[in-house]
């Protein structure tokens, strides 16, 4: 069994819009080869802040993208570890998530990056991990920090581990900012996990997937319709109710 760094230390809301409850994900291209995130199985699922026993999991066809820290940027940039047990087969695809929030007093300066990129460190070199994921509903004036903060991770974290980001919906259809980011995968968020922060664009018809970082992954939530043209991507899946009760529904359901 392998636990977290977090329980050593003692240690999203449903609301799917509209639109993607029937909406087929076009895309200008077909996905990108995956590189570095090639290896991993094609379902990932996501583990957040509750306790969470996975020991039963088939290791071979699912990774596990846990919550291992939520860094909050206020005057000072604070890191708190997973409070939670997550219990999982000694096999598993690990991949750490952190979580990345700012308070209204937030301070984006070059001290703060510093220390938040310091932090979330401790996660990119925990031993055996496929990949590292952050959080970050960045809003447009908090871009040019998590560019920074990203470009700097890049730079220091291991060389060969994947480096991997959600991304709201609208960054992967309208706007063009992600390409200058040094990832492997931006994940589109196609559902809500917190209130107003993850939404495509009102017009379903209108909607694309434009970004190439975006085209070779997808996120899902396990009470919510699923898109319908999800093959050739990776899949990262949100349990709403936990995973010791949505486990079953995904098996049941199969993967395209």
């Amino acid at each position: 069994m392998h636990v977290t760094r977090a329980q050593f230390l003692n240690g999203i809301t449903l609301g799917f819009t509209t639109l993607v409850c029937s909406l087929a994900i076009h895309s200008d291209t077909v996905p990108l080869p995956q590189g570095r995130l090639a290896t991993l199985p094609r379902a990932t699922l996501w583990a957040w802040e509750r306790r969470e026993d996975l020991q039963a999991l088939h290791a071979r066809r699912f990774a596990v993208a846990y919550l291992d820290q939520t860094l909050t940027i206020g005057l000072i940039a604070d890191a708190q570890p997973r409070r939670n047990l997550l219990a999982l087969p000694a096999s598993a695809t690990r991949i750490p998530v952190v979580r990345i929030e700012t308070s209204p007093s937030a301070v984006l300066n070059d001290w703060n990056r510093t220390q938040a990129v310091h932090a979330i460190l401790a996660s990119a070199r925990e031993p055996g991990i496929a990949a590292l994921q952050i959080d970050f509903d960045a809003t447009r004036s908090q871009r040019p920090f998590y560019r920074d903060l990203l470009l700097d991770l890049r730079r220091q974290m291991p060389a060969q581990l994947p480096l991997s980001i959600t991304a709201l919906a609208s960054w992967c259809s309208s706007d063009d900012w992600l390409r200058s980011l040094p990832i492997d995968e931006a994940v589109p968020m196609m559902f809500r996990m917190e209130p107003d922060h993850r939404h495509a664009q009102p017009n379903a018809e209108d909607f694309r997937i434009r970004e190439p970082l975006c085209l070779s992954s997808i996120g899902v939530s396990t009470t919510e319709p699923w898109p319908s043209q999800l093959a050739g991507k990776r899949i990262y899946i949100f349990p709403d109710n936990g995973w010791h009760n949505d486990l079953s529904s995904v098996l049941e359901r199969g993967l395209p």
